[in-house]
């Protein structure tokens, strides 16, 4: 299976104290707001990654969790360990202080520690528009970086010149090697040749791959069933934090993935809890899962993410339900499934029954058994996905359409709620994502529920609209 990571530009990392800014200079740079902000040290816990760009140059920006300083979060050291491991794919690294508080100890071991790394380093100052900050940014002059760069992030001040430093840091401004003109000059004499890579019609040509359509996955479910451990299993690198306390993801920490020349943007979203938890847990959480329910909307298949040692519960029904009402197709996946070994066949029939009749409005959406712990059949998951994805992209040519609808009327004729006879007289396909039809009929706009959910069964039979939604329109011919 042809699988790897897809990167979006040189990597240009945020580093810093909890609470300095760095997921406020985050979403102000990437036009997002997918970092989440709270006035709680220790908010971002997870590596958030966004492209992003400045004057025609494009990087992946990445935001990292407090790296230093007190912190009570008892996944502090997970947290440290991931940073690290961002800064050191890093081409340029943006050390965000506090000019608020001044210069802090905290600064000074993220100093120390930077010291070592051959990127460059920006030091960006921020929260400069607040009073107390007048004429303390010399205070970090101490820290002996430079750029020494003045913001404020929350109001974009100064962050264009930031990013002026940011770009002229990066490989391709830095090398201005004189063999590049000559790589050049060679690969504009394949440029001809259409079988060579070089070639813009070639399928493996970066242009040509730039066309092809990203499909948006998110990963969601209850807290502590796996979202995060199956993420990291797909991706094949420790890209989500992973513990045994649930709540642990925080903000939607999202990768690009290619399979067979396909792209991916994968989400792992926060846990889902019931509502009353939620409100009661205060603002952090909540944030949190607004964020996960924003993901739903934008994704084009969701991954719901089962506890097998559970089964299905009424939270996970809702979560499937906002997936359902998203119009986004569903993929079921009942995980640590290598604890169940050794239960039978008939245990698993028994389990898969259970289960749907517990998400019986998602009867359409496969149900796959897997271990994100072992990688049992995580492969799986990546090719449902793109099954799942293309159906919920199919038309039906008008014609066909309508071969299926005589087909199907001449062995069941259509009822609706009244008592009038009812004749479908055509139908077409309006739109994808999710497949639309509208039928027209002679007196009804409306069929019996039965009735809408035979043809919406029919239509996934014939023409393997797997995964998907389907939505019906009935109208009556003017």
């Amino acid at each position: 299976m042809s699988l790897k990571r897809q990167s979006a530009g040189p990597a240009v990392v945020l580093v810093g104290r909890p609470n300095v800014g760095k997921s406020t200079l985050f979403n102000r740079i990437t036009g997002s707001r997918r970092a989440i902000v709270t006035a709680i040290a220790g908010t971002t816990r997870d590596v958030n990654a966004q492209p992003a760009e400045w004057q025609n140059v494009g990087f992946t920006l990445v935001d990292t969790g407090g790296m230093f300083g007190a912190s009570e979060d008892p996944l502090h050291r997970l947290v440290y360990e991931h940073g690290q491991r961002a800064v050191s794919t890093a081409e340029v690294v943006v050390f965000v202080v506090d000019g608020r508080e001044g210069l802090v100890p905290g600064d000074e071991d993220i100093a120390a520690s930077l010291r070592s790394v051959e990127a460059p380093i920006i030091l960006a100052v921020n929260k400069m528009d607040d009073r107390r900050a007048r004429g303390r940014a010399v205070e970090f002059y101490k820290l002996g970086f430079e750029p020494v760069v003045e913001i404020a992030a929350e109001h974009g001040e100064g962050t264009g010149d930031l990013l002026d430093e940011v770009i002229s840091r990066l490989p391709a401004r830095r090398s201005h090697s004189p063999s590049s003109g000559q790589a050049h000059s060679t690969s504009s004499t394949h440029a001809h040749d259409p079988d060579h890579p070089d070639h813009p019609d070639h399928p493996d040509h970066p242009e040509s791959r730039s066309l092809e359509r990203e499909t948006s996955v998110a990963i969601v479910g209850r807290p502590n069933v796996g979202k995060s451990s199956l993420l990291n299993r797909i991706l094949r690198e420790e890209r989500s934090i992973v513990s045994d306390m649930p709540g642990t993801t925080r903000d939607s920490v999202d990768a690009l993935l290619t399979w067979h020349r396909r792209t991916f943007r994968i989400v792992d979203t926060a846990g889902i809890r019931r509502p009353g938890r939620v409100a009661r847990s205060g603002q952090l959480e909540a944030v949190s899962v607004l964020v996960a329910k924003r993901a739903i909307e934008k994704a084009d298949v969701a991954v719901l993410v089962v506890d097998a040692t559970e089964g299905a519960t009424d939270q996970d029904a809702a979560i499937a339900g906002e997936a359902e009402k998203a119009g986004c197709g569903v993929i079921i996946a009942a995980n640590k499934w290598d604890l169940m070994k050794g239960r039978g066949a008939e245990f698993s029939k028994e389990f898969d029954e259970e289960l749907r009749r517990q998400v019986k409005f998602l009867d359409y959406a496969p149900l796959l058994h897997i271990s994100a712990a072992t990688g049992e059949r995580s492969g799986k998951v990546v090719e449902t996905i793109d099954k799942v994805a293309e159906a919920r992209m199919r038309r039906i040519p008008t014609g066909e359409l309508n071969r299926f609808v005589q087909a199907v009327t001449a062995v069941h004729p259509p009822a609706s709620p009244g008592k009038r006879e009812v004749r479908i007289l055509y139908a077409a396909q309006t739109s994808v994502a999710p497949p639309t039809f509208v039928f027209f009929t002679n007196v009804a706009t409306e069929f019996h529920f039965s009735y809408e959910r035979f043809l919406v069964n029919r239509l996934r039979e014939s023409f393997g609209l797997l995964g998907t939604p389907v939505r019906i329109q009935v109208r009556k011919r003017s």
